[in-house]
């Protein structure tokens, strides 16, 4: 994955979406993000029913009830165009798996998705509370995505952020993210204005 992350501009430029998916839960996914350092691409939990994405590739692995390492190339109508398996183990080639997206992309363009990125007028803070399961997710979500220029704010541990969030949100609920003077109290909510703002294409 890290080596994936690093080829984001490249795949980007080719009109790429990458997406990881696994049979893991998203908490999962979160964790192993953040031990990577970060991922910034979504990843997408085929938990329930297990493998039923998995297995409508082909992808899944009865046996050991895991998807198969694979890479499955679709074009921007929904067709197919490349799909390789290096096994459970296997390591892929992630510079040729880039050319191979330049090159569908060259043979089948499509229509250019918007740019996405930080907005500098939108000045978010990200405010969290202690011992907070939801505030944990945020946080995971906040290293994953790279979006450390989001202040964060404990108001557990900083009776000043309290007062700015009660101030400024009418309550001290957390997490609670403040962006262009609107809060989002719900992780779920929060986790996807992050997603549609900042993830890369």
């Amino acid at each position: 994955m890290p080596e994936i992350e690093a080829l984001l501009p490249r795949l980007r430029a080719a009109n790429t979406q990458v997406l990881g998916v696994s049979v893991d839960s998203v908490y999962s996914h979160a964790n192993w993000g953040e031990d990577l350092g970060g991922v910034s691409f979504p990843l997408l939990s085929d938990f329930e029913p297990k493998g039923g994405m998995a297995k409508s590739y082909g992808l899944f692995l009865e046996g050991p009830g895991i998807t198969d390492r694979a890479t499955v190339i679709i074009d921007h109508t929904g067709v197919v165009r490349y799909a390789e398996s290096v096994g459970p183990g296997g390591r892929r080639d992630t510079a040729g798996l880039a050319a191979q997206c330049e090159a569908i992309d060259a043979a089948h363009p499509g229509a250019q998705p918007p740019p996405k990125g930080h907005d500098p007028h939108e000045a978010p803070v990200l405010y969290v509370k202690s011992k907070c399961g939801f505030s944990r997710a945020v946080q995971l979500a906040r290293h994953n995505l790279h979006l450390g220029f989001i202040p964060l704010k404990n108001v557990s541990d900083d009776a000043a952020a309290k007062a700015e969030l009660e101030s400024a949100a009418g309550t001290d609920q957390a997490p609670c993210l403040l962006a262009s003077g609107k809060p989002l109290h719900e992780a779920a909510d929060i986790i996807k204005h992050w997603v549609e703002a900042y993830a890369p294409l």
